[in-house]
């Protein structure tokens, strides 16, 4: 099933948009790879207001932020989880307000593996919420509520957050309306992916509004494709490793042969992942520890 992916999006860089009576947006001038267009800073309320996911330590994207809400009170910035493009800037954005940071701190920083590709745009190792919402919790203003839905898989620590008055989600990266999600082991984690994923879709929300891109709003139809498109590349491997065992690093250049070879070290990480979960299922049986030249056959 094909993701009806959401590519059009202007962002408007450093300007206050108003998207909906209660929310906001700033976009950071930080796009790439990682981070499509920009990081959406989110601004919730009137009159006392919560930042979702301040962004990068950019000292433009914090002086766009504070003339965004002249004139509110910052009282709250939760934030959906440690990488460098949505977390570095709460603290700055703090210390000019006083508001409180709300969200999950990691339990264990992994070293990164000497050679892996790079799979995101950093982590801010520094970030410790002032108030932890690793087990959920609510965030209350003058007319918003907002409720931290754990939703690890992307990270171990990824928080999205529902506002009550929308039937909205702001999303993070853990759904995002112009690509699939990256999840690279070891903090990445497939099988707490889906479980996560299966959790938002449960909670039928009128929108999503993820911290990259446009806003997704046929929410059911696109997390069916989304959850399909894993099941479809786990499919994949079943089939490849019908015809024999094999490891990661085989297994690459056969399933993704129609995809730039220079991105085939990402899609090892993901097929890592993928290959993790089937094995916790018994689908798959390994030679070894978890990794790109273990052997893997079928169960």
């Amino acid at each position: 099933m094909a993701i009806p992916f959401i590519r059009t999006f202007e962002p408007r860089y450093g300007e206050l948009v108003q998207v909906t009576p209660l929310i906001s947006r700033v976009v950071a001038n930080n796009p790439g790879p990682f981070t499509f267009m920009g990081t959406g800073t989110y601004i919730v309320g009137h009159g006392e207001v919560a930042v979702i996911d301040p962004g990068p330590d950019d000292p433009a994207h914090l002086a766009a932020i504070l003339a965004a809400v002249a004139g509110e009170r910052v009282t709250a910035i939760p934030i959906t989880h440690h990488h460098a493009d949505h977390s570095p800037l709460a603290e700055p954005l703090k210390a000019e307000t006083g508001a409180t940071i709300y969200g999950c701190a990691v339990k264990q920083h992994h070293e990164e593996e000497a050679g892996a590709p790079r799979m995101e745009a950093g982590h801010d190792l520094a970030f410790t919420p002032d108030v932890s919402l690793c087990d959920g919790g609510l965030i209350e203003g003058p007319g918003w509520t907002l409720q931290a839905i754990p939703t690890p898989g992307h990270t171990s620590n990824h928080l999205c957050y529902a506002l009550r008055e929308e039937n909205a989600l702001f999303s993070g990266d853990h759904i995002m309306g112009w690509s699939t999600t990256v999840i690279t082991p070891p903090d990445g984690d497939m099988t707490a992916y889906l479980d996560s994923l299966a959790k938002v879709k449960e909670r039928d929300f009128d929108v999503l509004w993820p911290t990259h891109g446009p806003p997704i709003r046929e929410v059911g139809p696109f997390l069916d494709a989304y959850a399909a498109h894993r099941q479809e590349r786990m499919d994949q491997i079943t089939l490849a490793l019908a015809d024999g065992p094999a490891t990661i690093r085989e297994l690459v250049p056969r399933l993704y042969a129609d995809v730039d070879a220079r991105l085939h070290p990402a899609a090892a990480r993901s097929m890592l992942a993928a290959i993790i979960h089937m094995e916790r299922g018994g689908e798959i049986e390994a030679s070894g520890p978890p990794g790109l030249d273990t052997t893997y056959r079928l169960a």
